[in-house]
């Protein structure tokens, strides 16, 4: 690609995690039996008249604020006319020309660098409903379906800026995204059920030239690592076709994910094939700026701000902070187990380590799991006070996510508890000792690999229960001490 330069921007539909649809009172909740989420309304019958729920409205200024757009006091709904089966009523009720957000940007990194992207705007428009394809895909069925439960459910479509260069530039964006959405709670993006969708635009220019080239929208990218193939496959398949001195259309591609390949779907439809006008059945949209504000005062700190935070607070890599910023929930967690048990670095260990695995062996989240912060710092100074081991302490934590118990009684009830008392162990150590006389010569002529006999069978002695580390320090000093 030393010939082009990429420029791809990004469309991305979010559903709103709200409770009903955005202009009815039937449920968004995901699953049922097909076409049994329904009512008039959201299926467009005659007679029917939408109602817009405060709640989504209020989701979409909150995304808003976050992507720093600025929020019209004045907006409107229009609709977005076109005939396919997952719309009954023939239309979309969206925003064109006066959106709710405008002029945003958003920091994301990728390989230590930070980029920004900007927002062209955000608008809140209604879900269609869901083709049931016989097949895989659209490209391999004989026949599809219509389920309209989802028809109706609150969306913001978020519109970038041409300003991405590179497909893992794409996929990083996406991520980072995702991830702001998640922090503030306006929606699940569970993309393995449609929450976040998103179309990538994609075009090719010769390198120094400030002219777009024509551009290929894609859809069907229904994962991170889909979207950056896509995007790489097209990035390619463009650059061949003007090499050989072709042409590229404007036109709608698919993704393959099977073939790993992009296929023609239709030609790009422009604006004015959607025949937009004002929504007769709704006024405009009025938002008191004093509801802004209130709003804006409800924003957590984002995930980068709190990545960034905790490098500098916490004396954490760049990696550990990640990881420990990849969920509120996490990031949460760790913060509160840090007032009790103030050592981060140990602490980011466990919670990166032993914590995240249990927790995906559970299939759980942070919030349903009976570990609370506390009880994790609990554990972690019982662990660095030697009272039990570090693989002991990590039994221990199992049984934690199994029973809810805390780590004490869990100690108490398997007899973990390590002996430190240094008189008793000197008793069972000087037994030892002088069991194996002609041991104890070789290890002081210089056979040191025979300190591991020595706590062997120290440990042996007390059924595992000695603090190993003790045992080594006194075993040492005795044997020393003797020479």
């Amino acid at each position: 690609m030393t010939k082009y330069e990429t420029i791809i921007g990004l469309e991305v539909h979010v559903e709103l995690a709200t409770k009903s649809k955005i202009f009815c009172g039937c449920t968004t909740e995901f699953g049922g039996d097909p076409n049994t989420h329904c009512c008039p309304i959201c299926l467009g019958l005659p007679g029917s008249l939408p109602v817009v729920n405060q709640q989504a409205i209020e989701y979409a200024i909150k995304a808003g604020l976050a992507l720093n757009c600025s929020i019209a006091n004045y907006s409107k709904f229009d609709r977005k006319n076109y005939f396919y089966p997952d719309l009954t009523k023939a239309y979309q009720i969206s925003q064109y020309d006066q959106p709710l957000c405008l002029a945003g940007h958003m920091d994301y990194e990728l390989d230590g660098q930070t980029y920004s992207v900007r927002i062209n705007r955000i608008h809140v428009e209604e879900e269609a409903g869901k083709s049931v394809h016989s097949g895989d895909n659209i490209l391999g069925s004989e026949f599809s379906q219509m389920d309209y439960n989802r028809a109706g459910i609150p969306l913001i479509e978020i519109v970038t800026e041409p300003d991405i260069r590179m497909p893992a530039q794409a996929k990083a964006f996406l991520e980072q995204l995702k991830a702001n959405l998640e922090y503030i709670k306006v929606s699940d993006c569970k993309m393995e059920q449609g929450s976040l969708r998103c179309d990538a635009n994609i075009s090719l220019r010769p390198v120094g030239s400030t002219e777009f080239g024509t551009k290929v929208e894609i859809k069907n990218l229904n994962s991170f690592r889909a979207i950056e193939r896509a995007l790489e496959y097209e990035e390619q398949r463009q650059a061949e076709v003007y090499d050989q001195g072709g042409t590229i259309y404007q036109e709608t591609r698919t993704w393959d994910e099977k073939l790993g390949v992009t296929v023609t779907m239709r030609t790009k439809e422009e604006a004015d094939d959607y025949r937009y006008f004002p929504e007769p059945d709704l006024p405009p949209l009025i938002v008191e700026q004093s509801w802004i504000d209130e709003i804006k005062a409800t924003l957590p700190e984002l995930p980068l701000a709190r990545k960034n935070r905790f490098i500098e607070q916490y004396k954490l890599s760049d990696y550990e902070a990640s990881l420990l910023t990849a969920t509120q929930e996490l990031a949460d967690f760790f913060e509160a187990a840090y007032q009790s048990f103030p050592n981060a670095k140990e602490l980011s260990n466990w919670l990166t380590g032993e914590f995240a695995r249990l927790l995906n062996a559970s299939n759980l989240t942070i919030p349903e799991i009976p570990v609370q912060p506390g009880d994790l710092a609990e554990l972690l100074s019982i662990v660095k006070d030697g009272k039990i081991s570090g693989n002991q302490g990590r039994e221990v934590l199992g049984m934690m996510f199994d029973s809810g118990k805390k780590p004490a009684q869990i100690i108490k009830e398997q007899g973990f508890e390590q002996i430190s008392d240094t008189k008793e162990l000197e008793g069972v150590i000087d037994q030892i000792l002088s069991t194996y006389p002609d041991e104890v010569k070789r290890y002081q002529a210089g056979e040191d690999r025979l300190l591991g006999f020595f706590v062997g069978q120290v440990m042996k002695e007390t059924k595992g229960k000695a603090n190993p580390g003790l045992v080594n320090q006194i075993i040492r000093n005795k044997l020393l001490a003797d020479q």
